[in-house]
């Protein structure tokens, strides 16, 4: 019996972290899609006001009723790349603006299942779009000359979901988006903090009022 409690130990220990207890400097949100859902951890140490903006359109409902709508499949392996989603360019959902943390200020690089900030050509013009990685994508670190994207957290459950977006057909689309549009869009019912009290804004809530009569 002496012998196997310290065995026992060296289980618990050797045992993967139970995703269903959020980690210290973590906040959980989970993405209810209409292909399941998806699972994240955002990291509210290193990137503290990514996630608070992130966190901001989830307690706001903000992300409720839109969509994935972009797969970006590599070209050397169609099964990597990366699955867009958010509010596209609804005006009516977008929140003031924040100051871009990059990877080289926070060490959150993009490596598989990390989701990360979508945004413009300037770096403050990432809002109510995010993206979630399949597969290592180093191009989107900052670098030497190079801004990058705001990485905030990682996905903890649902990957398969997220890969099951990536297949989707895909075409349409101009610029760095050619022929990355779903052709039909996955919906995000909705998203929900599994951590802490959710802290909506003041700030109104336009896309809820019908001004069509």
């Amino acid at each position: 019996m002496k012998y196997a409690l310290p065995f026992l130990a060296l289980l618990i220990a050797a045992a993967p972290a139970n995703q269903n207890v959020p980690r210290p400097g973590t906040i959980r949100v989970q993405l209810n899609t209409s292909e399941g859902a998806i699972v994240v951890a955002l990291d509210t140490r290193h990137a503290p006001a990514t996630s608070k903006n992130f966190l901001a359109y989830v307690d706001d409902g903000r992300f409720d009723g839109t969509s994935f709508y972009r797969a970006a499949r590599d070209k050397r392996d169609p099964q990597k790349g990366f699955v867009q989603g958010g509010i596209r360019t609804d005006a009516r959902r977008i929140l003031p603006p924040f100051p871009l943390e990059k990877t080289s200020q926070t060490g959150i690089k993009h490596l598989d299942a990390t989701i990360s900030m979508a945004r413009g050509t300037t770096p403050s013009s990432a809002g109510g779009n995010f993206f979630i990685t399949v597969g290592p994508t180093p191009g989107m670190d900052a670098r030497p000359g190079y801004d990058g994207y705001a990485a905030f957290g990682r996905v903890v459950a649902g990957m398969d979901t997220v890969k099951k977006i990536l297949a989707k057909p895909s075409g349409g689309g101009q610029d760095a988006m050619k022929g990355q549009m779903i052709f039909k869009p996955v919906t995000l019912i909705n998203a929900k903090r599994l951590d802490g009290k959710p802290q909506p804004t003041k700030e109104p809530k336009m896309w809820l009022y019908n001004f069509g009569g």
